[in-house]
């Protein structure tokens, strides 16, 4: 259990109104980024942006609800956020501790079921921590993950197959001592703590997080009005003169047993309201074990941010952003937020290209460069 309690300084950091309106664009600014984006380079894709500050929510949306599709996105628009639901998963082990439910240093091997081996290494156990800091030793993905269908590769992983990897993998270097991003280690956190809470994991996000927040939008089972908000995902595929754009539709992504890394639908007006929690724009008990979230900040080697529970933080051109960025088979989004300055953005994209990668960073702070060109120049 955490204790002592740390002082939650997301909420606690207030500048004044010039610093914090000097940061964020005018909606002229990312109208026109969005436009170009979307228009000018004829990407043929939706873009939906949420920035939220002092002066509460804004959303912009531009381009249609599918290639096919001309219905008009907005911020009740339904994304696939892929990897940042793991900034819900490490909320719930931080959220977890507080309650005294967990400790951050417990081992996992304490909440499988028994006769299942979890890997250890010299005399060390792979803790809670570990899998949401990304340096447990485990792979990016388990060598068992051999999926029957490419356009959906999650959906046949079993419980059964995760445990199989566990209990036979052979760690190749310390537990602790090292980065290494890993699909695996956050979707086996999420498993455990649902083990733990004796509820499956949509539930206990549901229970935690959503309910208190009032994220009724954010979901990983979709009702049929949500469905109807979906936005289509695509991929890039070879241009045609059919298809211009050389974008293909294709199916949503099911992950039934690693749901903690990445299973969880959402929309740009719902992602404003998790990121008004950590800037301390509304009230929440969660403000604790969203500020413990950052109570570390572990280096990753071979990269320029250090990462803390589930977050990355990239301190650069004079200042420091929170963020993580998510893809699936036909989506990619970027959630990220200044601190100090108390500002946020949520991009969200349907379509698999980092050609929306830079916008979120842009928005949070000008010097982090817009890319140029197509997305597809070069390939």
């Amino acid at each position: 259990m955490m204790r002592g309690g740390v002082v939650p300084v997301i909420a606690s950091l207030i500048l004044s109104s010039a610093n914090i309106f000097a940061q964020i664009p005018s909606d002229a600014e990312i109208r026109k980024i969005l436009a170009d984006r979307v228009y000018a380079q004829n990407l043929g894709i939706g873009i939906v942006v949420g920035v939220m500050d002092a002066n509460g929510r804004r959303v912009f949306a531009f381009g249609g609800l599918s290639r096919n599709d001309n219905r008009r996105l907005d911020g009740e628009t339904v994304f696939e956020i892929g990897s940042i639901t793991k900034e819900f998963t490490s909320l719930l082990l931080t959220d977890m501790a507080r309650r005294g439910e967990v400790a951050l240093t417990d081992p996992v091997s304490r909440y499988v079921p028994e006769g299942i081996a979890v890997p250890e290494r010299n005399n060390r156990k792979i803790t809670l921590a570990d899998l949401s800091t990304h340096s447990s030793g485990l792979p990016r993905m388990p060598s068992n993950f051999n999926p029957k269908d490419s356009a959906n590769p999650y959906a046949d992983y079993s419980v059964q197959q995760l445990y199989d990897f566990l209990s036979g993998y052979r760690l190749t270097r310390d537990i602790g001592t090292q980065y290494e991003y890993s699909n695996l280690g956050v979707g086996l956190l999420g498993h455990v703590l649902s083990l733990r809470a004796r509820m499956s994991y949509e539930a206990l996000v549901r229970a935690r997080i959503l309910d208190p927040l009032g994220m009724s939008n954010t979901r990983i089972t979709l009702t049929p009005e949500m469905k109807a908000r979906l936005a289509v995902g695509h991929k890039e595929t070879a241009r045609t003169r059919e298809n211009p754009h050389g974008l293909t539709p294709v199916p949503n992504w099911d992950i039934p047993t690693l749901s903690g890394a990445g299973a969880l639908r959402s929309t740009a007006n719902d992602m404003l309201t998790f990121l008004a929690a950590y800037l301390g724009y509304v009230t929440t008990p969660l403000a604790d074990a969203m500020a413990d979230q950052l109570s570390i900040r572990q280096p990753s080697d071979g990269t320029d941010f250090e990462v803390g529970y589930g977050w990355r933080v990239q301190t650069k051109y004079g200042g420091t952003i929170v963020w993580h960025g998510g893809a699936t088979g036909g989506y990619r989004c970027y959630i990220g937020f200044d601190p100090k300055a108390r500002v946020g953005v949520i991009v969200l994209s349907n379509v698999l290209t980092p050609l929306v990668d830079d916008i979120g960073p842009h928005l949070l702070n000008s010097k982090y460069p817009l890319s140029k060109g197509s997305p597809f120049d070069g390939k």
